[in-house]
């Protein structure tokens, strides 16, 4: 189910996973290849993960499995899980019609999440695999800038965006949109770029699911943050593209602290204050107030397609 040891380098580096793991990952390969049990739970991880590919709202739960994974992988289990489920997730992509350069940045995500987990545990392994079974599963895809996940209205969002004009039902399709790290600045042009990409995308790959609705559901929308940061910078004019789908009352400190310093841990006393954002989230907590995340909406066909 892995690539033999002369190719799983290239499939990893095609991956975006950091080159100072790759040693380490391919001699690891021999444990999960000579191990009878490894190698059960590897085509067991593998089924779950691709079970019912394509579909939404499904999340598989690999955190138990993973956990049985012998103690010498080192938390690293995941990652040949993904490797292995590769071939199956590019299938589908190509049976979507979906351009190899889509796919390749897509799933190099898991060299994303491999780095997280280096910088916040100082070793190998995948910071949420839970997280990256979007990518996987043909849900999540990563179109410029931004990530868009494809979804379902929930009970909740479904009244609100009703109200504006939407044909909109608990059930009906929307996309959740993410913003991932190591990805340069959150320009309004390069959102712009992205938005456009993925009302292109979702049209011609997706079009039996009719998606309007764009959802997001992040600390970078509490209004709060506009009393730290300049109007005109690129986290404030991120949050003006939204209209509040509801809101939230119960603090989420943590997340701003995990997202902007990388550990959700860190004392609040010794946050840096080496940029406006960490000023914004270190200075708001050390004075006793509370970060929340915001949840925002927006209609797709706002952003004109390319060309237009």
């Amino acid at each position: 189910m892995l690539p033999d040891a002369d190719d799983l380098p290239d499939v990893l580096l095609d991956l975006a996973v950091p080159h100072e793991e790759i040693n380490e990952l391919v001699a690891l390969r021999r444990t999960v290849t000579r191990d009878p049990g490894a190698r059960r739970l590897l085509e067991e991880g593998v089924e779950e993960l691709l079970r019912d590919l394509g579909e939404t709202g499904r999340t598989p739960d690999l955190a138990e499995l993973l956990a049985s994974a012998p103690p010498a992988l080192h938390g690293a289990f995941a990652v040949y899980v993904f490797v292995a489920a590769l071939p199956h997730t590019l299938a589908h992509h190509r049976e979507r019609g979906i351009p190899a350069e889509i796919s390749r940045r897509t799933l190099a995500d898991l060299g994303r999440q491999i780095a997280v987990h280096r910088r916040r545990h100082g070793r190998a392994g995948v910071q949420s695999p839970r997280w990256l079974a979007h990518h996987f599963r043909g849900e999540l895809y990563q179109l410029g800038r931004l990530q868009f996940e494809r979804a379902r209205l929930g009970q909740h969002t479904a009244p609100v965006i009703a109200t504006a004009g939407l044909d909109a039902v608990p059930g009906t399709p929307c996309l959740n949109l993410h913003i991932p790290d190591f990805h340069g600045p959150l320009t309004p042009s390069a959102c712009d770029r992205s938005l456009a990409l993925a009302r292109e995308f979702f049209a011609l790959h997706f079009p039996e699911e009719h998606t309007d609705a764009v959802l997001c559901h992040s600390w970078l929308l509490d209004p709060q943050l506009k009393r730290y940061l300049p109007a005109r910078s690129n986290v404030v004019r991120f949050q003006e593209r939204f209209r509040i789908a509801c809101e939230d009352t119960e603090p989420a400190d943590t997340e701003p602290v995990q997202f902007v310093f990388g550990d959700p841990d860190l004392p609040v006393a010794r946050l840096p204050r080496r940029t406006s954002v960490e000023r914004a989230v270190g200075d708001h907590l050390r004075a006793g107030g509370h970060w929340y995340i915001g949840h925002g909406w927006f209609p797709l066909r706002e952003f004109p397609l390319r060309g237009e």
